[in-house]
């Protein structure tokens, strides 16, 4: 078993009524497939929200894409899509 710690920003945080989660890994996964664990264990929003392709996500700090391996003590952060002007 793995942990990785999930933290959420802005607008992802109040969608989903949390800042951070935990979640135990039986091993190595893609971020793809972490997603649907996430909604395994939190929700179908959870699920819906970060698949979103437009959906920012970092692992320790380094922006990455949907095929990122996430292995044991990795942070993963959620950022909503980023907007100028």
């Amino acid at each position: 078993m793995i942990q990785v710690k999930i933290v959420l920003f802005a607008s992802l945080r109040e969608l989903l009524g949390k800042p951070e989660v935990e979640i135990q890994l039986e091993g190595p996964l893609v971020l793809s497939e972490l997603i649907g664990c996430l909604g395994k264990s939190e929700g179908d929003q959870w699920f819906n929200i970060l698949s979103a392709e437009n959906v920012l996500v970092a692992v320790n700090h380094t922006m990455v894409d949907h095929q990122h391996l996430v292995v044991g003590g990795d942070e993963v952060a959620f950022f909503p899509p980023v907007t100028g002007g």
